[in-house]
């Protein structure tokens, strides 16, 4: 049971319920994890839940790239909730199934496309080192471009957050019998 339990509707104020409102109307379709975490504080649910859907929805990368960067991620942190959230996203969005099994295994996967590679080794380069050297920064900035590098530090950043959540606050992996996030 996650240390901060999950507000019922009930116990929210006008404002937790706005917020509640905007995040189960948008494309995530629920409220559920860090998300419902985040609403005991109505101002920070607001404004991370609208940075993550810029990073999940609306960036520059392809949604391939993206959801390898989150699993990366949630893999480096140990994140389970949000590694089982993202399963299904990874593989809608065309990332092979070899790689996501890499990734639980903790392993280096073998990639076919050079964006995936250094997309990976970025995230985990970042996450691990605290910083990237200028060759990987400028493999990034050729393969990605500028903006790509932007977007892809931006997503690395949301997801350690919600990784850091998960954490701190013990929430439990997804039941099995439960969608995406």
């Amino acid at each position: 049971m996650a240390r901060l339990p999950a507000l019922e509707q009930s116990q929210m104020d006008e404002r937790q319920k706005q917020v509640y409102d905007v995040i189960a109307t948008g494309p995530r379709g629920n409220v559920r994890g860090p998300l419902a975490i985040w609403l005991h504080r109505a101002e920070f649910a607001d404004k991370a839940q609208a940075l993550g859907q810029y990073c999940r929805y609306d960036s520059s990368l392809a949604p391939r790239l993206s959801e390898l960067a989150i699993l990366t991620t949630a893999r480096i942190w140990e994140a389970t909730f949000e590694w089982q959230a993202h399963l299904s996203p990874a593989l809608a969005a065309g990332l092979d199934p070899t790689v996501i099994d890499s990734l639980s295994a903790d392993e280096h996967p073998i990639f076919a496309a050079e964006d995936e590679a250094v997309v990976y080794e970025f995230t985990r380069e970042l996450n691990i080192n605290r910083g990237v050297s200028d060759e990987l920064y400028e493999r990034v900035v050729s393969i990605l471009g500028k903006a790509g590098a932007v977007d892809l530090v931006g997503i690395l950043g949301y997801y350690a957050l919600i990784s850091m959540t998960i954490k701190t606050f013990d929430i439990d992996p997804i039941p099995t019998d439960e969608g995406e996030h």
